[in-house]
This record gives structure tokens, C-alpha cells and sequence, in this order.
């Protein structure tokens, strides 16, 4: 999504356009042409240089646009990344302890290499724009060194992922070439990179006399920095604490119940803070001490409590309520936070009930601060079922009038274009040729809180796309969610911006509206119990037009009766039409209706009866004819009836 203080529109140049597609092509030319050749070893000191100045380019530059093979309008100040699309890999499948080993040496041109797993030392800065990041690792068995990029998906817990070590291992490592034409190992899923932990002089109790005793000590020393992190909110880094003293005790066998418990409340407040609602609950969870002692009680109560917290960013209100009436009781009903968490908890299951919203104070409580609505979604009166023609679809199981809610539901992820994460990019689509607009920023923000909470990902991988990658399933794989992100770019490309499981139809029966960032669904013909729901996806007159955006957005040719008719209208008669509805959107624009003079109203009626005209009757009987709709409006504005047409 384009920041609020861009332009809506990109201009490209054909000649833009041309090269991004050449370059693109050439590439994939050139790497088929080196296919299974042997990687060929680089000069260290060589790498070295460039990746320095590369760094400190990057760091003296006012923009983070990489001036790249790719990057769109490059020279000018509206400098856009691009990205080919359509070359997808799916990501490794297997736990690090399943590959065999590989060195830089036996890399190939244009390979995954399947199996294998290299491990690498970073010792380089790395070098970061917004598409990719890259750096320089070193392989500590043979002292050769390579080029290493993540694109897009290059960050964790807001922190750039090649920063958050040195040592890496990099699973069924894909060595290609990149958009300069340099051979360079790439990254795209984030769990194919595994940043691994150092041991220190600090883990030394593992093999002493003493390690209780040392573990005690190393985690309470590691809750003291994961606490002052969180006071100076890095959250990434007080995260990184209190897991490693998490880790430290279950590795050494201690249980010293206090640092424990600790360690797992603050890690929840932390995980609240950065929305990793799955794991905030599970530490939440595992920090309720369980004995009723009374020393426990205001901490189980904070346990609780924040357990109720990460259940209600999770949308699970039923959960919540039970969490938070668990720490009211713990202090007997003292604690205010709990008691208004508990009412919100309560509205939210009327809502997902009933539809029952208070949308006024809905509006009034958003801003440009506070965009997003806490609201639950309704969708009780709907089913999603298989349809005849067009997969899967919305159908209702109770009566609607026209105005009537059918359903609201909250946008699974939303970036606004005035936050910092919103940015767009251009997308050239090998397999049908296509250069469109990509939003790149929120592609990353949905791969982000997948990754932040893994329940989501059977439903959100659900959703259709033309790529299928790994289905919907959840892998785990050494302890992170494995996301195939070629799967999440086509699902955001064909289901962004709207209804995901409503399919279109130009005589649609019912229309989208948005608060914030809550989408809403009203009825506006009247719909039957079993009807299925439809709604526009596209609401163009003109029929070519229309036509061309559906195949290329989403993917399909609309057969509805009236794309049907338009269809058997023929060429001339639709660019006839075309013609005399720019004459009419003119006319429109151009008088006011409001005490229109008898002449002004009487060209209007004639514009009418030249559209009309391009309309056969019996084809149209009973089919609305889209080229009247604003000529007629400013008619009816204007106060004159339409019968008696001159």
C-alpha cells in the first residue's frame, strides 16, 4: 500500500517498462545457460571492499530504495523497488538435524541444493535497503567467502535477521544470480535461514561441579537485561534475554520455580507488546504457578491476566472472559483492568452472536492514532459452501432485506499508507507477462504475523490463490513455523482489498463498506436463505475494461447475464456506447443540475435516448443498462421526469 504521501498512481515509461522486463528476462536466460556449473571462488579482500562501501553508501543515502537493476524509475525522486514474480521455490521441509552438510566449494549455478545445509560466519556489516539486505559470510572450513541476500522477508521482532548473529546455517541453500548479474546464495523464505547461538565462557556451568548454582546465577543475570531492554522498550532484545534464561535452566535441569515463572510472565508481557499473541498465551500460561500459595497470588493474577490479553488479540473471547475472571478472582474483584477487559471480552461474543454493533461509537473512537476497530467479526448467518462454477462461496442461511447486515469482519492484517511498514513496490510477473503494482509492505506484514502466531496459518493459507505451495497445513520445523511466501504473495494478490470466500458478479447482491479497518456487508437486493452472496468486484461500465481487469486481477472471465449480453452486443456497439457514456460523463461534469435551464435538460434526454438506443430490448429487458446511470441521476437531480423521452 502507497504511503499517504505519495502519489495513488506510478508513472512508468515504456521505456521503463521495456527494461525492467529485459533485465528480468536476460537474467533468467543467463541462469538457465549456467545451470549445474560449479560455483567459481571470489576474491575475499575483493568482497570485502565492495560490501564496505556498499554499507556506508547505504548509511549516507536519505533513501532506503536500492539504486538496483530493478528498481523503477531509478533516476528520478518517485524511485520504486520491483521484484519478479512467478519464480517460486517452496522452502526446506526438513529439520537441521536431517541435512547433510555442504562447503561454498560445492555450490552449483542455478541449484537448490536439496538435502544439505551450509554453515557460515558473518563477518562483514550488512548492507540494508527496503526490498533486500545482504552481507558477506565466510565458510570457516575452507576460509572462502560468498555473497548472502535475504529479500523481503529479511526482518524478526523488528530487527534486521542478519544483525541478530553471525553464525548461520542456511537449509537447502538456493545459489543463483541476482538482478546485477551476481552470483550470490538468496534467501526468500524466512525459515531457510537459521541464526544460530554462540557458546560463550558464560555457559561454562554446564560442565562444572556447580550447575545449579551457575544457571541460577546466568538466569537472573539474563532477566536483569531482558528487564532493562524492556524498560528501554528493545523489545527484541528483552525478548532474546529471558528466552536464553528460559533456555539456560531447562538445559541445565534447574528448577528453581521463582526465575522460572519470572522469566515466563515478563517474556509474555513482551510478546503481548510485539503481538505474538500464541507464544504470550503459552508463557502466560506456563507462568501460573499452579500451588495457591498466597505469595503467588498477585503474580498468577498478572499470569491471567495477560493470558486474557493474548486469547483477545487472538479473537478467542470466550477464552479471554474465562482468563480474566480467573484474575478478578485471584484479587476478589479488585483489579479494575481485569473487570474492563471482561466486559469487552463479553460485547465482542454479543456481537459475534448478534451483528449487534454500536457502530456510532465504532467511528468516534477511531483515528488516525487508533485506525484499527476492536469489534468481532459476525458471521453467523453465512456458510461458506462449494459452488457449480466458481469454487468456493458465501451463501446465506437466513432471509436479508435490502440494507440489511450480512457480515463484518476484521481485515486479517491492515497496513495504513501512513504507517512506515506501508510501501509498494512494481511486480513483473513471468508467467503472463504482466508488470502490476505489488504491496509489498503489507505481503511482508502478513509473512510477519504468521510467523509471530502459526495458528493462524491453516486459515489464512486456506484462501485461494494460483500457487499452492504447502496447502494450509502447519509445519514446525526446529522451532519455527515454515512459510512458503510465494503462496502468501498470490493469496494477497487475489484476495487483498476485500471478501476473500465472496465471489463477484456484476448484478451483485450485495455491496461492501469499511470502518477502519473492519469490512462491512449489507444487502442490497433482497436474498433468500440458500442464495449465494455476491458482491462486485469491479464496477466499470465499460465492458472491455472490465473484462480485462477481472482476467488480470483475479484471474477469470465473469459469465454473468450481463457480461453475457455486453459480450453479444459486439464491438461497435459497445464502443458506441463507450463513446456516448464519455459524452454523457462530460455533460455531467460539466452543467450543474441544480436549476438547469430547459435547453440543458433537453440534451440530456437526447443523450439518454442515444444510450438506450445501443441496448437491445429483449436482451436488456430485465438487465440494468450501466451507461445511463449518471445521466439519468443528474436528470432525477434536476427535478424532470424521464417519460416522454424527445
Amino acid at each position: 500500500m502507497a504511503s499517504s504521501k505519495q502519489a495513488s498512481t506510478f508513472y512508468m515509461t515504456p521505456e521503463e517498462d521495456a527494461r525492467i522486463r529485459n533485465t528480468v528476462k536476460t537474467r533468467r536466460q543467463r541462469c538457465r545457460n549456467l545451470a549445474g556449473q560449479p560455483r567459481e571462488p571470489k576474491d575475499a579482500q575483493a568482497l570485502h571492499s565492495t560490501v564496505t562501501m556498499a554499507s556506508l553508501m547505504a548509511d549516507m543515502s536519505a533513501s532506503s530504495i536500492e539504486d538496483s537493476a530493478l528498481t523503477a524509475n531509478q533516476h528520478r525522486g518517485d524511485a520504486m523497488p520491483a521484484f519478479a514474480v512467478g519464480e517460486a521455490y517452496p522452502p526446506c521441509l526438513l529439520d537441521l538435524d536431517d541435512l547433510k552438510p555442504m562447503t561454498l566449494s560445492e555450490l552449483q549455478m542455478e541449484t537448490h541444493h536439496r538435502g544439505r545445509v551450509l554453515r557460515l560466519r558473518r563477518e562483514e556489516p550488512v548492507v540494508t535497503f527496503k526490498a533486500r539486505s545482504w552481507t558477506v559470510v565466510k565458510d570457516q572450513s575452507t576460509g572462502q567467502a560468498e555473497r548472502l541476500e535475504l529479500v523481503l522477508h529479511k526482518s524478526e521482532l523488528g530487527d534486521e535477521l542478519l544483525e541478530a548473529g553471525k553464525s548461520y546455517a542456511i537449509k537447502e541453500p538456493y545459489f543463483t544470480l541476482n538482478d546485477e548479474r551476481e552470483a550470490t546464495l538468496r534467501v526468500d523464505h524466512p525459515s531457510d535461514l537459521v541464526v544460530e547461538n554462540e557458546s560463550s565462557g558464560a555457559d561454562s556451568f554446564l560442565t562444572n561441579g556447580h550447575v545449579a548454582e551457575a544457571a541460577v546465577k546466568r538466569a537472573i543475570a539474563l532477566k536483569t537485561r531482558g528487564n532493562a531492554a524492556l524498560k528501554s522498550q528493545e523489545l527484541a532484545e528483552a525478548h532474546t534475554r529471558y528466552t536464553e534464561g528460559i533456555q539456560c535452566l531447562q538445559d541445565s535441569g534447574v528448577t528453581n520455580k521463582d526465575i522460572i515463572l519470572d522469566l515466563y510472565r515478563n517474556r509474555a508481557h513482551v510478546n503481548l507488546s510485539l503481538q505474538r499473541y500464541d507464544e504470550a498465551k503459552a508463557d502466560a500460561v506456563a507462568a501460573v504457578s499452579k500451588t495457591g500459595a498466597d505469595k503467588y497470588t498477585a503474580l498468577d493474577n498478572k499470569a491471567h491476566f495477560r493470558a486474557g490479553a493474548a486469547a483477545y488479540g487472538q479473537g478467542e473471547y470466550n477464552e479471554a472472559g474465562a482468563f480474566f475472571e480467573t484474575a478478578l478472582e485471584l484479587l476478589e474483584g479488585a483489579d479494575k483492568d481485569a473487570k474492563a477487559f471482561l466486559r469487552r471480552a463479553d460485547q465482542r461474543l454479543r456481537e459475534q452472536e448478534t451483528g449487534a454493533y454500536d457502530f456510532s461509537r465504532i467511528k468516534t473512537l477511531l483515528s488516525a492514532a487508533r485506525p484499527r476497530v476492536d469489534a468481532a467479526d459476525h458471521y453467523s448467518d453465512t456458510v461458506i459452501k462449494d459452488t457449480p462454477t466458481a469454487g468456493r462461496g458465501l451463501f446465506a442461511t437466513k432471509d436479508f432485506e435490502p440494507g440489511e447486515l450480512i457480515l463484518c469482519e476484521k481485515a486479517f492484517c491492515v497496513v495504513w499508507g501512513h504507517e512506515l511498514a506501508a510501501w509498494t513496490s512494481i511486480a513483473y510477473d513471468v508467467r503472463d507477462d504482466k508488470i502490476r503494482g505489488f504491496p509489498a509492505g503489507l505481503s511482508k506484514a502478513i509473512v510477519q504475523k504468521l510467523r509471530n502466531n502459526p495458528s493462524q496459518i491453516p486459515k489464512f493459507m486456506d484462501l485461494h490463490g494460483d500457487y499452492a505451495g504447502l496447502g494450509k497445513e502447519l509445519i514446525i520445523r526446529d522451532g519455527q513455523p515454515v512459510i512458503n511466501v510465494f503462496q502468501v504473495l498470490d493469496i494477497v494478490a487475489r484476495n487483498g482489498f476485500g471478501l476473500t470466500y465472496t465471489n463477484h458478479s456484476c448484478l451483485a447482491n450485495s455491496e461492501k463498506d469499511f470502518i477502519g479497518d473492519m469490512l462491512l456487508l449489507r444487502a442490497i437486493q433482497p436474498i433468500r436463505a440458500g442464495d449465494e452472496i455476491t458482491h462486485s468486484y469491479d464496477f466499470t461500465p465499460d465492458y472491455e475494461t472490465r473484462a480485462a481487469s477481472l482476467k488480470t486481477t483475479w484471474g477469470f472471465k465473469c459469465v454473468c447475464a450481463l457480461c453475457v449480453a455486453e459480450a453479444e452486443d459486439g464491438v461497435e456497439i459497445r464502443r458506441k456506447r463507450q463513446e456516448l457514456l464519455e459524452d454523457a460523463v462530460k455533460f455531467v461534469q460539466g452543467n450543474e443540475a441544480k436549476g438547469a435551464k430547459r435547453l440543458t435538460i433537453v440534451k440530456a434526454r437526447r443523450l439518454v435516448q442515444a444510450i438506450n438506443a445501443t441496448y437491445d430490448e429483449k436482451r436488456y429487458e430485465v438487465l440494468p443498462r450501466t451507461a445511463l446511470l449518471g445521466i439519468e441521476t443528474w436528470l432525477v437531480v434536476a427535478g424532470k421526469g424521464l417519460n416522454g423521452v424527445t
